[in-house]
């Protein structure tokens, strides 16, 4: 029976493409989002024609459509955090930014990835809009190394990569509170995650590099970042939980047809193995416990 008065988890807005391949974009909010114990919201802001291996097309959607979807939502439920992932077009990102700042109170993550998917026609207008709208209402950036560097430092010729020092001050002259650098190259077979501060690193940590290659794991780390921090959890904490929480995904990654694999995000569900060898069903209790 249910509880008469059952509590509801907090509610996080994620904007973001439709991924019908279920991989990235929207499906990796909806699906990381929900498994660190939040109530996801969804909001479909450009349509990818793609399957495992890559993206072939992108359907663009009216920026007056995607508010309403956001709109409709707002009007209902009240939320504790939301992320931007892929706005598509110039005049969607018009729109978000304009909506985020009706609610300036609530704490936005913001996704540096799939600038790949845009013609070089349109990524100047879509990075400059995104560095003068999204940026400055950003409390923490995140992206790998690449990423950030096209969103941040466009123009950058150097034949060494900017160091995370440079996009740090760069993304706080844009308005960016934190910045979180993911999957660098570190030693030992290592990769680091790295959170930065204005003024200095708040956080390091390394994780095993996996051989396979990816999609989705940017999406999965930010949405579950973005879901933690709902849960009022510091930031610190919160980008050590989700880096976690991403390190098992990818651990338990499986490849669903013939392109990439594609991070477990509900890993804990799956059966367990007894030390006999015995698979037994996953505890009374579900998700996983993040510390």
């Amino acid at each position: 029976m249910m509880n008469e008065s059952p509590e509801s988890p907090p509610a996080v807005m994620y904007f973001n493409a439709a991924d019908p391949s279920g991989s990235a974009g929207l499906a990796a909010d909806l699906a990381s989002c929900s498994a660190v114990g939040c109530h996801p919201l969804p909001v479909t802001t450009a349509l990818w024609v793609r399957d495992t291996a890559e993206i072939f097309d992108t359907i663009d959607i009216e920026a007056d459509a995607v508010i309403e979807q956001a709109r409709a939502v707002l009007e209902d439920v009240e939320i504790s955090a939301w992320k931007v992932g892929f706005l598509g077009t110039v005049e969607v990102i018009n729109a978000v930014a304009e909506l985020l700042a009706d609610y300036s109170q609530v704490p936005l993550v913001t996704y540096a990835g799939n600038f790949h998917v845009l013609d070089e026609s349109q990524s100047d207008d879509y990075i400059k809009a995104m560095q003068e709208l999204i940026l400055p209402q950003t409390r923490v950036l995140t992206g790998n190394q690449s990423a950030l560097t096209q969103l941040l430092l466009p123009d950058w010729e150097g034949e060494a990569p900017p160091t995370l020092e440079a996009l740090m001050h760069k993304a706080h002259q844009f308005g960016v509170q934190y910045l979180l650098a993911t999957g660098l190259l570190g030693g030992d077979g290592k990769v680091e995650n790295v959170l930065l501060g204005p003024r200095r690193v708040l956080l390091r940590e390394s994780f095993e590099l996996f051989e396979a290659g990816f999609t989705g794991a940017g999406d999965t780390l930010s949405a579950a970042l973005t879901a933690i921090l709902a849960n009022g959890v510091k930031l610190d904490q919160a980008v050590h939980e989700a880096s976690e929480y991403l390190d098992h995904c990818l651990d338990f990654g499986y490849r669903p047809g013939m392109g990439q694999v594609v991070p477990d995000r509900f890993f804990w569900a799956q059966p367990a193995e007894e030390e006999d060898g015995q698979e037994a069903g996953n505890p009374a209790g579900g998700g996983p416990t993040l510390q």
